[in-house]
């Protein structure tokens, strides 16, 4: 879905906080397109401008949903907290303005969503971890981590339609790390981590259908791939826990990044769906979550060099169709190429966003508080910008979503008291931070850092526990040329 919001950009603005460059490399590499068969709605045009201009697409008003993934609501009437969540939604306008942060909508997930997924699961929704958006805006889908719920909304008015629960997995476990849909919006794919499968649900906006499609799962755990290889193998992919799903503007394939290392890439069409490609744990490091998708690439990470042998890692591979996997490639194919190696660290990668109209993209680092920018024709590393400011000094930036106009960049910023993974994402200041892009999307500056806070009295004292996690935007309006770019 990257591919829809990546319109014609080219970031500009006035300085606020100036993000520090702090190093530069340089790599180089051929980028390749592939014919695919799944065409996703065409992008919008940039407007003509003069010559010099900053060139950005049409005004779009839109909101921007950021998911506070702490508990909110108790099951027992004087009991601990134990689920829920928050919802801040914020208009677009007053958000990149500095001292009108306020969300213009806060949503109780443990109300009426929690109410929902008891009456349909027989459990609560515990920690909503990652977001996903319909194009027109029309729905929103958000994953629940801890219990493993999928709830599906109405987003024009917040309200929950559908709640659907992952299988038991692996170790009796089961999770929803990630849900996401796949272009042409039939489909959304569910990682289901600690169980360690891949399900998916069939979806029909326009009628309000949603179907669970327990026949569709694969399992990662069991079984073996077309090469003949154990899916799960000690030395090659030692921990098939799916982290983050991602389909590309072709439909195909998903793209499953692994805790373990490796990754498997799946045909999501088929029933159930199946392997197509499949990578280990020493071409693509494990932890990985953040794929953007630009100028013909895709771009992934390996999440950390805490614990994985190859360090932080950033790797791209051609945007393809079943054009490049109709035969059974050996394992490692198509190749990786790879951008970026830290074994040293300490690193975390984690969350991406793509910038100048699909040329640059940014990968956060949630430990070194910096963000890799990376041209993505040529694959080079041109700039290494600092996230700190006078605004954080320990911002853990995580998930990033790029607005409509292609002049900002929204991401959330981790709590001082992590609910997800907590070795690495500790932060000082929880909220929604704005980027402001500068230079064709390859800078920017800090202009906003709306705090997202759930107090808790706990012993006498209160205590910080906002955890902000998924983020999304949502359209509002169609293109309109009265209005102004923000």
């Amino acid at each position: 879905m990257a591919s829809r919001s990546d319109l014609l950009r080219r970031g500009r603005g006035r300085p606020w906080l100036t993000l520090i460059v702090v190093n530069v490399a340089v790599a180089s590499a051929a980028g390749v397109a592939y014919a695919h068969p799944y065409v996703p709605p065409p992008d919008v045009p940039a407007p003509p401008s003069a010559p010099g201009a900053a060139k950005v697409a049409p005004a779009f008003q839109h909101e921007v949903w950021a998911l506070d993934q702490s508990n909110t609501a108790a099951s027992l009437p004087g009991g601990p907290l134990d689920h829920g969540g928050r919802l801040h939604i914020y208009s677009a306008s007053p958000l990149r303005t500095k001292g009108a942060e306020a969300p213009v909508d806060v949503v109780e997930l443990g109300g009426a969503t929690a109410s929902l997924c008891r009456t349909r699961t027989a459990a609560n929704p515990v920690r909503p971890h990652m977001a996903a958006m319909t194009s027109s805006g029309s729905h929103a889908i958000v994953s629940f981590v801890a219990s493993g719920h999928v709830v599906i909304f109405d987003a024009p008015t917040r309200t929950p339609l559908a709640c659907f629960r992952t299988e038991v997995g692996a170790a009796s476990a089961r999770q929803a790390h990630a849900a996401v849909l796949t272009p042409d919006e039939r489909y959304i794919l569910v990682a289901n981590q600690n169980g360690k499968k891949v399900e998916r649900i069939s979806v029909d906006f326009a009628r309000n259908s949603f179907v669970q499609e327990p026949a569709a799962t694969i399992d990662l755990a069991v079984g073996l791939t077309p090469n003949g290889v154990a899916r799960q193998l000690a030395g090659v992919r030692p921990d098939n826990a799916p982290i983050c799903a991602f389909v590309p503007s072709s439909g195909f394939p998903a793209y499953v990044s692994l805790r373990g290392g490796g990754m498997l890439a799946l045909d999501p069409y088929t029933t159930p769906m199946q392997i197509v490609a499949e990578y280990d744990r020493d071409t693509i490091a494990g932890d990985g979550c953040g794929f953007a998708e630009g100028n013909g690439w895709v771009v992934g990470n390996g999440g950390s060099n805490l614990t994985k042998p190859n360090g932080w890692f950033v790797y791209r591979l051609p945007v393809a169709g079943p054009d490049l996997y109709q035969a059974i490639n050996p394992p490692n194919t198509p190749p990786v190429d790879l951008l970026d190696r830290d074994l040293n660290g300490p690193r975390d990668s984690h969350g991406g966003a793509v910038t100048g109209g699909g040329r640059y993209v940014w990968v956060f680092d949630r430990i070194a508080h910096v963000a890799e920018v990376f041209e993505m024709r040529t694959g080079a590393k041109i700039t290494t910008l600092n996230m700190r400011s006078a605004l954080s000094g320990q911002p853990a930036i995580d998930i990033a979503t790029v607005s409509p106009d292609g002049r900002f960049i929204y991401a959330t910023t981790r709590g001082p008291r992590p609910l997800s993974g907590a070795h690495a994402s500790t932060g000082s200041n929880p909220g929604v931070v704005v980027i402001e892009l500068l230079q064709d999307g390859r800078s920017g500056v800090i202009r906003q850092l709306a705090p997202i806070s759930n107090l808790v009295v706990e012993a006498g004292v209160s205590i910080e526990r906002g955890d902000p996690h998924g983020i999304v935007i949502r359209r509002t309006s169609t293109p309109d040329p009265r209005l102004t770019p923000f």
